[in-house]
Order: C-alpha cells, then structure tokens, then sequence
C-alpha cells in the first residue's frame, strides 16, 4: 500500500507543478468580450476623431493666412503659421468687450436658472399640492414651444419695460428655464424624502431644507445644469441680435458676426482666431466639471 502511495504521489505533484502559480484557466467567452471591447473602443475613437475633426480645422485655419483658408484641394496644416491673426483679431476688433458681455451674460444666466430652477423642482418634488402633477406636465411641456412663435410678444413687452438695448433684457429672457426644473426634480427623486421628514421635525422650514440639505446633496446636478446653461447662453445669437443694438453692449457671438464684411472682404485667418478663442472658455470648464456632468446627468434620469 505504501509503495503504491509512493507512485501516485510523485504524479500528483508533477501534474500540480504543471500548473503555474496565480494563473487560472481563462473562461470561454473572456475572449469574445476582448474582442468585443476592442471594436468597442475602436469605433469610439473614429467617432470621436470624426467630431474633433472640425475644431482641428478650425484651429489650424485660425493660423493660416486669408488666401490658404479655403484652398482646393484642401491643407490641413499651414504652410508657414500665422500668429499674427490672434494680435490682429484684439487690435481689428472689440473682442475685448464681447468676451466681458459674454461673460458676465453667462455667468448671471446661469446662477439664476441654477436657483430658479432647484427652487421650483423643490416645490414639484417635495410639496403636495393639488394639481402638481399637471401643472409641472404643463410646465415642462414648454419645452416644446419654439421661441420664435412667443419673441415678438417678448420684444415688445420689455420695450414698453425700457429693457430693450440693456444686457437685462437677456437675464430676465434666461433667468427661467423648464429644463433646468426638469433636471433638478429628477435629481430630487433620488434623494431619499426621510431627510426632508426628520429636517422638519427638527424645526427646519422648506426654504432651510432646500438651502441646507437639498442645495449641499445636488452637487452634480447643479454642475450638470451650469454647464449646459453657460454653453448655450455663450454661444446664444438670436437674443442679444434681437435686444442688443449698441455695439458696447454685443457679445461675442454676435460681434465676430459683424466683424464679416461680406464673403470676399473678411479675413478669414483673423476671424477664425476669434472663434477659436471662444471655444476656450467652454472647452476649460467642460474639462474641469467633466466628473460632476456625468454623475449628474446618469442620476438625472437622462440617460440614453
């Protein structure tokens, strides 16, 4: 019995060795989903070349001379880089002053719809009241509405105010957004109703929840809704064509559109460096609120 032992044993041990430490059989469909993130990966990288293709032009068009921008067939890069497009764009223009309108439009527009908003998604998602279901369907179903069927009316309301010519004219346009309710209701759903419960039996008011529990818990979801809200007041052009009539008063949207002369005149290596200085600050706070814009919307509800 022992020697039989002794046979066995040394077979065992060799068939043990065989198998090296730390490494464990791969399963049959690990290789099908190698595969499968690989192309994955691949037709993300093509779709976002596709999309990056165009600001690539742009910016190398910004360092072209007038004559090379639209050349047949197409140059992707300069022949020789034109850096005095950016000295002349700040010394030809008033960019200066359209970057400040841009400015401080953006930033007023965007906290007033950050309050507007969070405020009134409070009232639909914690206060019970009759009708709330409807009136917030009602609400957010202005979405839909175009603004060019109701600007006229607008234009001519805040004329009769003495708003128009004036930068509140767009604040006041902007200050209210059903989306923004939307997006901070959707937010609020998540957020479990026991803290508002326990707040009130601490003595807490509805303004006091809202400002200390629900403001400090929205953190991604007001982050999600700055950006979308800056990007388009920043890059709005109808609104200040329609109010703004003093040049003081353009922002840059508009003002790089009247700084084309006509289609043979404009130089366009100059005017392509303006627009490219105005993706900056988009694409600066796109890439510091990257994190919180996509936790905010994937618990917003507004996934695809």
């Amino acid at each position: 019995m022992s020697e039989t032992m002794n046979l066995v044993a040394p077979e065992s041990r060799r068939a043990r060795s065989s198998v090296e430490p730390g490494h464990r059989p791969r399963p049959a469909g690990s290789r099908g989903r190698s595969v499968g993130r690989a192309i994955l990966y691949i037709v993300l990288i093509v779709a976002a070349a596709a999309m990056l293709t165009p600001f690539f032009w742009m910016v190398m068009s910004s360092l072209k001379d007038a004559n090379s921008v639209f050349s047949v067939p197409v140059k992707w890069l300069p022949e020789v880089f034109v850096w005095q497009n950016y000295v002349d764009i700040w010394t030809r223009s008033d960019i200066g002053v359209w970057i400040r309108n841009s400015l401080i439009l953006s930033v007023a527009v965007t906290a007033l719809q950050v309050i507007t908003g969070s405020f009134a998604a409070y009232g639909f998602s914690r206060i019970r009241f009759p009708g709330r279901n409807a009136l917030f369907l009602l609400y957010v179903g202005t979405i839909a509405v175009p603004w060019q069927s109701y600007m006229i009316p607008q234009f001519i309301l805040l004329s009769n105010a003495g708003l128009a010519n004036t930068l509140w004219s767009i604040m006041l346009l902007q200050a209210f957004g059903a989306f923004g309710v939307f997006l901070m209701k959707q937010f609020y759903e998540t957020v479990p109703e026991e803290l508002s419960e326990a707040a009130r039996l601490d003595g807490l008011s509805e303004y006091g929840i809202w400002w200390r529990i629900m403001m400090p818990l929205s953190v991604p979801a007001i982050a999600s809704l700055s950006l979308l809200t800056f990007v388009n007041t920043w890059n709005d052009y109808l609104g200040p064509l329609i109010y703004l009539r003093d040049p003081e008063l353009w922002t840059l949207q508009l003002g790089l559109k009247n700084f084309v002369s006509s289609l043979y005149d404009t130089d366009y290596g100059v005017l392509f460096a303006g627009l490219t200085i105005s993706v900056v600050p988009i694409a600066i706070i796109f890439l510091l609120g990257q994190r919180f814009f996509v936790e905010g919307v994937a618990t917003s509800g507004l996934k695809g």
